[in-house]
C-alpha cells in the first residue's frame, strides 16, 4: 500500500475537503459562547464592508451620471416567477370593455355608493367583536349586525333586499381558540363570493392608534394584482370603499399582493416638506389568502366555482402564483 502523501502548503487536506465549510468552523475556540460572540463580530464586520462597498458604488454612479452601468437586481421568487398567460396589460382594451360590463361596473361608474353589512358567527369572541368594530371604522358606510342563527343564504337575501351592496362574514375556530381565521366576502345581489383564509390579525388598540381614526373616505391602493383572477379579486376588494376619496383626511388603504398573500395596511400620510412624506400606520392589519371564488352568492353544496385552490395541483412550484 502506497504511503499517504502530505498536502502541499496552501492545499486543503482530505479531512478539510470532507468537512462542510461552515462559518463557525473558521472560528477555533473551545468555548461555545466565545465562538458565537466572535461569529457575531465577524458578521457585523462583513455587513459593514458591504455597506461601504455599496456607498462606493453609489458614489461612482453619481460621478459617471448617464454613463453609469445599470443597477443589477437580485434574484427573488417574484423576479423568477413563472409567466402566466392570463396576465392583464394596463392598456388592454378588451379588459377595459369587460370591466364596464361586470358586477362592479356600476360602482366604478359612480352610479352607486357601497353599503356594507358586517357580521360573524353566533356568540363571537371578544377579540372578534373588537376586530369587527375596527373594520367598521376603517371601511366607510359599514354596519355591524348580529347573525341571529341565520344561514349565509338567508342573510345575503335579506341584506340584498335592504339595499346592502356587500356582505362580510368573519369566521373563527372556537375549537382551536383562534380569534378569526376566515373571511367570506359576498357581493350583492348576484355575487360573486370570495372565501379567504384570515391570519396575522393585529388590532389598532394593540398598536395604540385607535384614537387617531377619522371619518374621511380613504384612498385605496392595489398592488401586484396582475392576472385576470387577481384583477377581478382586486376590483371586488376595491368595491368595499367609496370611489371618491376625501384627500383632506390623508388616509390610505393598501391591499398589497405578494406570492398570493394579500396584505391589508391602513396608513395616514404626513407631508414633512415639499420632497418628503412620512407614513404613520393606524391599523388594523391582517393577511388574506384566497381559497375560492364562486359565482353568485355563497353556496357550499351546489355553487359553481370560478376558481378554487387545490393544494396538491396548484402548489407544485414555489414560483407559480395565481393573483
Amino acid at each position: 500500500m502506497a504511503p499517504r502523501s502530505k498536502p502541499k502548503p496552501g492545499e486543503p487536506s482530505s479531512s478539510d475537503a470532507a468537512a462542510p465549510l461552515l462559518p463557525e468552523r473558521c472560528i477555533d475556540h473551545k468555548n461555545k459562547n466565545i465562538r458565537k460572540e466572535k461569529w457575531r463580530e465577524l458578521r457585523l464586520q462583513k455587513n459593514k464592508e458591504k455597506r461601504e462597498a455599496r456607498k462606493k458604488r453609489q458614489k461612482v454612479r453619481e460621478e459617471l451620471g448617464k454613463d453609469a452601468p445599470p443597477v443589477l437586481q437580485p434574484h427573488t421568487i417574484e423576479t423568477l416567477r413563472i409567466p402566466d398567460v392570463t396576465t392583464v396589460q394596463p392598456d388592454d382594451l378588451e379588459t377595459q370593455q369587460a370591466d364596464r360590463l361586470d358586477e362592479f361596473g356600476g360602482y366604478f361608474g359612480r352610479e352607486a355608493a357601497p353599503r356594507v353589512l358586517l357580521t360573524a358567527g353566533d356568540f363571537p369572541s371578544p377579540k372578534t367583536r373588537d376586530f369587527m368594530k375596527e373594520l367598521a371604522l376603517v371601511i366607510p358606510n359599514t354596519e355591524v349586525r348580529l347573525r341571529n342563527f341565520s344561514s349565509v343564504k338567508k342573510t345575503a337575501r335579506v341584506a340584498a333586499a335592504k339595499g346592502y351592496t356587500d356582505l362580510i362574514f368573519i369566521n373563527e375556530d372556537k375549537s382551536k381558540k383562534v380569534m378569526a381565521n376566515g373571511l367570506l366576502h359576498v357581493h350583492l345581489p348576484d355575487g360573486p363570493s370570495a372565501l379567504y383564509r384570515l391570519s396575522n390579525v393585529k388590532l389598532s388598540a394593540e398598536m395604540r392608534r385607535i384614537k387617531e381614526f377619522t371619518h374621511h373616505r380613504p384612498e385605496v391602493v392595489l398592488n401586484n394584482f396582475t392576472t385576470m383572477l387577481g384583477h377581478r379579486v382586486g376590483r371586488m376588494l376595491a368595491s368595499l370603499f367609496h370611489f371618491d376619496p376625501e384627500f383632506k383626511g390623508r388616509r390610505v388603504m393598501t391591499l398589497h399582493n405578494q406570492r398570493d398573500y394579500i396584505f391589508f395596511r391602513h396608513h395616514r400620510y404626513e407631508f414633512k416638506n415639499e420632497k418628503k412624506c412620512a407614513l404613520r400606520e393606524l391599523g388594523p392589519r391582517f393577511t388574506l389568502k384566497l381559497r375560492s371564488l364562486q359565482k353568485g352568492t355563497f353556496d357550499s353544496k351546489t355553487g359553481e366555482y370560478e376558481w378554487i385552490r387545490k393544494r396538491h395541483e396548484m402548489e407544485d412550484s414555489r414560483r407559480k402564483f395565481h393573483l
